[in-house]
């Protein structure tokens, strides 16, 4: 028998092994995701090829800083280590970092937040506002430091000289832009005078425009009660901002360009030309307004004043007839109400409840003497009835009809079931009584 190991001692030598290989501590795979249903917090699920299949874990500290989700079915390169779990004697991979297979994370990170984000209606049309046509103040959130401001500045002075532009300086690239363009976004908010909010930066790769991907962000422009132009990257650049903005400019100056009017000249023939028309359309009112009046200057009603009133005086008699009337049904209203509360009042009058009191009266005292005499001579009768009942229980007068009564220790013997031979009685008689010895008891079978 000691050739013989237990399940847990060889389960334990193997988890050794597996513990102290180290070409386990470290390993490479690649695999397609099987069996994955997201959970709360840790991963679980499978790796699997054409040949075999290897469970693996992802703990939620790792699952968070991946920067993409896992779907069921995708490829994967992962980084992890080896482990064996002793209670089922199963081996599985925890990973410790993980990456999509040819595409890379941030691409497929982009399109998850994208449909997300696109399925709450953050990118829907009928949320974009209106551009304002003459902006007195525009705010632009950018780098101090980089080529996008001086664009705004330079475009905004040649186009519409006398805007007021607010930088909020910002960093735009790198660990926390994200954060302060967002802060940024919201402090801009704060002002009420600002009426056109720019936010961009220079072209680079995804990760140098990454910032205008992050969900901070987008839910900050949304947010925004400031129309929003997005001015991020080259033109063939496209970011999450550009889909929530209000409008999208492909560089610097042509974001400058939507949110300043046309050049000066233009705008000064547009208003040349808006001040035409304004005049045109006010000597049209003047003259259809003197060709109604001398119309209405002619009509009957300015020539006989007099007739605007006669059909108010028609309806002043009419009204009056009917003030008349109605005056007279609510004062014949008014008589009978006081006539039916004056009968009412009679009817409650302390007189006649008086009177029904007494009446009442006289016929409770005639109904109390006649039963009072019912009640007399039905006492009489009972007293009576109980006096002859008691006289029959007088034993003067039993024993004057010449009975006797026996008495044993002075309470009287109801029957010879109640004396012994020997015992002494009494016998009272009408004219005296006597002591007696009881020689012999007969009884009578009953």
């Amino acid at each position: 028998m000691a050739e013989y190991l237990s399940v847990s001692t060889l389960t334990k030598y193997l988890k050794l092994k597996f513990d102290k290989d180290p070409y386990l501590e470290r390993v490479y795979l690649t695999g397609e995701i099987s069996n994955f249903r997201k959970r709360p917090n840790h991963q679980y699920f499978s790796l699997k090829d054409e040949k075999a299949v290897i469970q693996a874990t992802i703990w939620g500290g790792v699952y968070k800083k991946l920067g993409f989700d896992l779907e069921e079915g995708m490829k994967i390169n992962v980084v992890g280590r080896i482990q064996l779990y002793e209670p089922s004697g199963s081996y599985s991979i925890i990973i410790e970092k993980a990456e999509p297979d040819g595409v890379g994370a941030l691409a497929i990170q982009f399109e998850q937040l994208k449909k997300r984000l696109g399925e709450e209606g953050l990118f829907e049309t009928r949320f974009k506002q209106t551009l304002p046509r003459f902006p007195k103040k525009i705010g632009v959130v950018t780098s101090p430091s980089g080529a996008v401001i001086r664009d705004i500045i330079t475009t905004v002075s040649r186009r519409f000289p006398g805007v007021e532009i607010i930088l909020y300086p910002t960093k735009v690239q790198g660990e926390g832009a994200a954060t302060q363009v967002a802060d940024s976004i919201r402090r801009a908010n704060t002002r009420r005078d600002l009426d056109v909010l720019i936010i961009g930066r220079g072209g680079g790769s995804i990760e140098d425009l990454w910032s205008f991907n992050e969900e901070i962000v987008v839910r900050a422009i949304f947010e925004s009660q400031i129309p929003i132009i997005s001015s991020v990257g080259h033109e063939t650049d496209t970011t999450l901002a550009d889909f929530v903005a209000d409008r999208r400019a492909a560089t610097p100056t042509a974001a400058a360009e939507l949110a300043t009017p046309v050049t000066k000249l233009d705008l000064l023939a547009h208003i040349q030309q808006q001040q035409n028309r304004l005049a045109t359309a006010t000597s049209n009112r003047l003259t259809y307004n003197r060709e109604r009046w001398g119309k209405l200057s002619q009509s009957v009603i300015f020539r006989q004043p007099e007739r605007l009133y006669d059909g108010y005086l028609q309806k002043l008699d009419q009204l009056n007839l009917r003030l008349k009337q109605q005056i007279r049904e609510y004062y014949s209203e008014g008589m009978q109400q006081a006539r039916l509360l004056e009968h009412r009042l009679e009817a409650l009058s302390p007189l006649s409840m008086v009177q029904t009191y007494q009446e009442r009266a006289v016929q409770l005292e005639r109904l109390l003497r006649s039963n009072t005499a019912v009640i007399y001579d039905y006492k009489v009768a009972e007293v009576k009835r109980l006096s002859d009942a008691l006289l029959m229980l007088d034993t003067s007068r039993i024993v004057a009809r010449g009975y006797a009564i026996v008495q044993k220790d002075d309470k009287v013997v109801s029957g010879a079931k109640d004396i012994e031979t020997g015992d002494k009685v009494s016998v009272v008689m009408r004219d005296g009584h006597l002591e007696v010895e009881v020689k012999n008891v007969k009884r009578k079978e009953i």
